[in-house]
C-alpha cells in the first residue's frame, strides 16, 4: 500500500465529507469487470482490501480511496491486419475503393466482434485526500491516470475543485543550479540519475543513470544550454525519490527504517497493519511535499 509516485493537487475548497458519506456517494460507481463488448471499466474498490465493502478509509484526517481499472488488451496490429484483410475483399468483390468513412466503420465493426475474446488487464490507482492541509496524493506516474481518478470522483460526489501546485521558482531551473553550483539544500542528497533537456520543443534529450551528475560529462551538457528536466533525490535520510519538473514525485522508495516501524503489530491484523503505515506513509509523504513546495520558493498566489 506504499504509493511509489505522487501527483499532488491542492483543493481550493475544503472538503467537508466523512468517510462514511464519501464512501455511499462511491457506491453507485463500484467496479464491475469489463462486459463482453466493453474495452474499458473503471470503478471504486475498498483500499482496506480483504472481505472490507467500505470504499473510503479514514486516519487522521485522511481520506483513502482506490480506483480500479480494468481493460480489454487488443492489439493494434490485430484489428490493422483484419481491417486491411475485409478491405481488400470488398475492394476485390465489388470492384470499388473503400474509402475512410466506411474503414473507420469497418474497423469498430472488428473490434466489437475482437473484445469478447480479448484478454483483460487490470491495474489500481490509490489516493488520499488531505483534509486538514486541503490537499489530494495520488499514486499515479501519469497525469492521464490521475485525471481519470480526479474525474471519476468528481461524477460521483458533484464537485472536487483541485489545482496544480505552482510554485514561485521554476523547479528545472531551479534544479538545474543545484548541478551547476553544486548547492542542494542540506537535507537532500542526489541520486545518480537524471534527465536533461534543450529549451523548446524539439530540443535533445539526454537521459543519465547510474553516473556521477556531478562529474564534468553532466558539466558539459548544462553549460551547453540543457536544463534538468528529472532529478534523482534522497531526502532526509527517509525517502528516495525522481523530482520532476511538473512537481510529480516518481519512483518513491521509503527507508526500510521507516517501513519496519510497524514491524510489532501481527500482520494477521491487517486493519491495524494498514492504519499503522498509512499513517507512517501520509505523515512522509505530507513532510516531504511542503518541504518539496518550500525548495522552490513556496506556492504562488
Amino acid at each position: 500500500m506504499w504509493f511509489k509516485n505522487i501527483r499532488a493537487y491542492r483543493l481550493t475548497s475544503p472538503f467537508d465529507l466523512s468517510a462514511e458519506t464519501l464512501g455511499e456517494q462511491l457506491t453507485p460507481r463500484s467496479f464491475e469487470p469489463c462486459a463482453k463488448s466493453q474495452a474499458l471499466s473503471l470503478g471504486w474498490v475498498s483500499p482496506l482490501g480483504g472481505d472490507s465493502d467500505a470504499l473510503a478509509h479514514a486516519a487522521g484526517g485522511r481520506l483513502l480511496i482506490k480506483l480500479k481499472r480494468e481493460e480489454k488488451l487488443l492489439p493494434s496490429t490485430v484489428v490493422r491486419e483484419q481491417l486491411e484483410e475485409k478491405v481488400a475483399h470488398i475492394e476485390s468483390e465489388q470492384a470499388r475503393k473503400v474509402y475512410r468513412k466506411e474503414r473507420l466503420t469497418l474497423k469498430d465493426e472488428i473490434i466489437q466482434d475482437c473484445l469478447p475474446r480479448a484478454f483483460t488487464r487490470s491495474s489500481a490507482v490509490h489516493a488520499y485526500i488531505d483534509t486538514r492541509n486541503n490537499w489530494i496524493f495520488v499514486d499515479a506516474a501519469s497525469a492521464a491516470r490521475a485525471e481519470e481518478l480526479l474525474n471519476l470522483l468528481r461524477e460521483c460526489i458533484g464537485s472536487f475543485p483541485v489545482v496544480l501546485p505552482q510554485v514561485n521558482n521554476a523547479p528545472s531551473a531551479t534544479m538545474t543550479g543545484w548541478l551547476a553550483h553544486q548547492n542542494l539544500p542540506d537535507d537532500f542528497a542526489l541520486g545518480e540519475e537524471c534527465e536533461l533537456r534543450e529549451p523548446g520543443e524539439e530540443g535533445g534529450v539526454v537521459r543519465c543513470r547510474g553516473v556521477d551528475l556531478l562529474s564534468e560529462e553532466v558539466e558539459t551538457h548544462l553549460n551547453a544550454g540543457k536544463q534538468v528536466a528529472r532529478l534523482a533525490l534522497s531526502w532526509d535520510e527517509r525517502v528516495k525519490l525522481v523530482l520532476a519538473e511538473d512537481l510529480c514525485l516518481r519512483r518513491l522508495k521509503f527507508s526500510e527504517e521507516l517501513m519496519k516501524e510497524n514491524e510489532d503489530i501481527p500482520e494477521a491484523d491487517n486493519a491495524a497493519r494498514l492504519d499503522a503505515d498509512f499513517a507512517l506513509m501520509s505523515d512522509a509523504i505530507s513532510a516531504l511535499q511542503d518541504r518539496v513546495i518550500s525548495i522552490f520558493g513556496g506556492e504562488a498566489e
